[in-house]
């Protein structure tokens, strides 16, 4: 070990943080962008079944309108229904219902988080190939030994961010186009099981009275 030269040292130290930091990018754009379609929709749940969004109000926003552009889908509430809301004021300025987006690419899918694990697979390359060139600029075997096998590990431990942006790429589901027909189906079949859940509730409070 006493033969190994501080040059070695260090670019294996160096490529090892480039690692940490390709990582940490990843990590935190991940985090970012579930923090953002968390603010983005307090009090509403997407329901992937119907292709709905349902409002603190207990109100349902169905998908209007794809925009291929931006690679969002556009779902809005009832005007009727928005406007005489009583919380209209603190949800929507528009008197044409509440609209909302949901983002048809998952992670790492989106054209955002691809830009940000592009970017993480990039300083990958830096922590192998610093340590790779540096290899052959030292003069003792075991700083050489030392940096190749420092840039192998590098190199296995990045396969899996690469891995996972190869299999992931943009648009990897498609985006479901329904007609009017089936959208008209699927907010019947929704309205009758919510009608079908109230009137659950109900019975269940109306039980412990009729019992008594």
């Amino acid at each position: 070990m006493n033969s190994v030269e501080v040059m070695a040292w260090l670019a294996a130290g160096y490529g090892i943080v480039l690692v940490l930091i390709a990582y940490g990018i990843d990590l935190l754009s991940r985090r970012a962008h579930l923090t953002l379609e968390d603010t983005r929709a307090p009090g509403f749940k997407y329901h992937k079944e119907h292709d709905a969004w349902l409002c603190p109000e207990d109100q349902w926003l169905w998908a209007q309108s794809f925009d291929p552009q931006n690679r969002v889908m556009r779902y809005r509430g009832s005007p009727s229904v928005c406007n005489s809301c009583p919380v209209k004021g603190s949800c929507t300025d528009s008197d044409d219902g509440r609209e909302m987006r949901r983002e048809v690419d998952t992670w790492p899918a989106s054209e955002s988080a691809r830009f940000h694990r592009g970017i993480a697979c990039a300083v990958t390359v830096l922590a192998v190939l610093w340590p790779l060139v540096t290899a052959f600029n030292v003069d003792h075997w075991s700083s050489q030994a030392l940096l190749l096998a420092v840039a192998l590990v590098n190199g296995l431990i990045s396969l899996p961010l690469w891995a996972h942006l190869r299999r992931t790429p943009a648009d990897p589901h498609g985006v479901l186009l329904k007609s009017v027909d089936e959208n008209a189906e699927d907010r019947t079949a929704a309205a009758i099981a919510l009608a079908r859940r109230r009137t659950t509730y109900a019975s269940d409070r109306r039980e412990p009275e009729h019992h008594a």
